[in-house]
């Protein structure tokens, strides 16, 4: 006799263990153990259970012997599965019991856990384990060995994919065997069964999820608040994933990959990427009801901080938010964002204020009352548009909002009119949509304000449909620096396409040259003189500009 390989499962209760153990027991080549290490934990904690005194006297009680003797002794197969519940995993064992053969870890959705476990014994945090599931993935990942991560939920869809999945992860042979069993018990079964495996003894193998789920019991309320984000930490590392609600598309690649572990804040705390989110009762998700500013970062400096709060502010105002942050916390918020994260340069801030949460949902301010939401959100991000070489754009056939409507000067994230021109830029591969006011005239791109020049002279459209851009304002200011005629006009749409150079701007993008528009070649295709002065003398500023963030130091 060999000591057998073995595959440890940890899982929370009421997770479909049980069935997953007798699954492996149909294979030829496995021996299954059911919870070894139970005698040990009630000797340990001192917990009650109806069959505590018959498992004390049957098994086992010494973590050490268990390990050496139970666990990882000799036996007859070449595999043994061990079926462990998280919270067993008591401090003080032999460090063997991790160190050694392979782990994977089985979960299921507190809302489906917590229905079912009280028959024997009242749920708990500490009942539940999922923190302890938690770290034992977290030790397993830093001793370099990841575990295998299958949802119960998913098992239960597609038995065959996910135990495909889940011997190819543990390097051993899929067997068919492993689908089907036998209703009743099997000799390998604990002293606990007649309390806990009723609806498994009943089955011959993994049942269809239910449809729909029974009510859930809102005295658990609490205790699933407190458990489903452990389940979703886990989640995330699923591999094999059949969900109905899943996507069926593969993750996208990142457009900076070092966005992947980004720190965001919202409300009054900052949160890893995937965490970073509000409330379904916002005012943004209700209805696009927030303002926003974005501003860039610039070798430790913030370029045109105080501008760009005076626009949320009086944003805000316009549209008569209440107990909206003060300046200065709002200030706080985005150093310690920028700090936290170590984005000191190259960087760009979504800095947005919604309305808040509300206390039902429903378009009425009124319902507001917890006071606005802050979220700043600082990522990797260089100027997203082709400076050097030029960028193209078309007309877009949806004209842009009237005051009449919605006034442009309000920098909301209502963006569904900016989209939609959006849309038709990109079903021409254009960089942006030049988008007209109601009589035909410029207005602005779906993102950015835009200028030209002809025979010397800078023109822009005025910002009557339009948001009156900081960037926009800046350039202006060096346009006459820069000893330039500068002229803000109502132009059409031709005097574009027959200029002899164009550029948008905008904080995401600074100053972007434009070659080509509806097909028109500007000037001679190329970057003109005017523009590449314009960039020179913008980056100067941006150099020598800009509030510092707190604990920079140059390298």
């Amino acid at each position: 006799m060999a000591e057998p390989e073995v595959i440890h499962s940890w899982s929370a209760p009421r997770s479909l263990s049980t069935s997953l153990m007798y699954s492996f027991a149909q294979r030829d080549d496995t021996e299954v153990v059911d919870e070894p290490l139970y005698a040990a934990f009630l000797k340990a904690t001192g917990v009650d259970r109806p069959y505590r005194d018959e498992v004390l006297s049957k098994m086992e009680c010494s973590g050490d012997r268990v390990v050496k003797d139970v666990i990882y002794g000799s036996g007859s197969k070449k595999y043994r599965y061990c079926k462990h519940i998280s919270k067993q995993r008591l401090f003080g064992l032999p460090s063997e019991l991790m160190s050694k053969g392979k782990h994977f870890i089985l979960i299921r959705n507190p809302l489906n856990i917590l229905p079912s476990f009280e028959k024997v014994h009242p749920p708990s945090f500490l009942e539940l384990g999922l923190g302890d599931l938690v770290s034992i993935y977290s030790d397993l990942c830093q001793m370099g060995t990841p575990p295998a991560v299958i949802d119960a939920d998913e098992l239960q869809r597609d038995p065959e994919t996910t135990l495909r999945g889940l011997c190819d992860d543990l390097e051993i042979p899929f067997h068919a065997s492993m689908l089907k069993w036998k209703a009743g018990p099997i000799p390998e079964d604990g002293v606990w069964a007649p309390w806990w495996y009723k609806s498994v003894h009943e089955s011959t193998g993994f049942s269809s999820p239910k449809k729909y789920s029974r009510t859930f019991p809102l005295s658990h309320y609490d205790l699933l608040e407190q458990s489903l984000p452990l389940y979703n930490i886990l989640r995330s590392h699923v591999k094999h994933s059949s969900s109905l609600l899943s996507s069926p598309l593969p993750p996208p690649s990142l457009p900076v990959s070092e966005n992947a572990k980004l720190l965001a804040w919202v409300g009054d705390e900052i949160l890893p990427r995937e965490m970073a989110k509000v409330s379904v009762f916002d005012s943004v998700v209700q209805g696009g009801d927030s303002v926003w500013e974005g501003l860039r970062i610039y070798k430790g400096k913030i370029f045109k901080l105080e501008e760009h709060l005076d626009r949320l502010f009086d944003s805000a105002k316009a549209l008569a938010f209440e107990n909206v942050p003060a300046r200065e916390e709002i200030k706080e918020a985005i150093f310690r964002t920028l700090i936290t994260n170590g984005m000191f340069d190259n960087t760009h801030i979504r800095l947005s204020l919604t309305r808040g949460k509300k206390v039902t949902s429903g378009m009425s301010p009124a319902f507001n009352r917890y006071g606005c939401t802050l979220i700043v959100l600082a990522e990797w991000k260089p100027p997203v548009y082709d400076n050097d070489g030029g960028i193209v754009l078309v007309t877009a056939t949806t004209r842009r909002n009237s005051p009449n409507n919605l006034d442009s000067k309000i920098h909301h994230n209502n963006l569904l009119n900016n989209i939609l021109a959006k849309i038709e830029s990109n079903n021409t591969n254009a960089a942006d949509a030049i988008m007209l006011d109601k009589d035909g005239y410029v207005s602005e791109t779906n993102a950015t304000n835009i200028f030209m020049v002809k025979k010397g002279c800078v023109l822009t459209p005025h910002a009557d449909y339009c948001l009156p851009g900081i960037t926009r304002a800046t350039v202006m200011e060096l346009v006459v620096k820069e000893n330039f005629i500068l002229e803000e006009r109502r132009i059409s749409l031709s005097e574009f396409h027959t200029a002899d150079e164009v550029w948008t701007t905008g904080t995401m993008g600074e100053l972007s040259p434009v070659v080509k528009i509806d097909g028109r070649v500007i000037g001679d295709g190329k970057v003109g003189p005017v523009t590449r002065t314009l960039q020179k003398a913008y980056k100067k500023l941006t150099e020598d500009s800009g509030v510092p963030i707190p604990a920079y130091q140059e390298p």
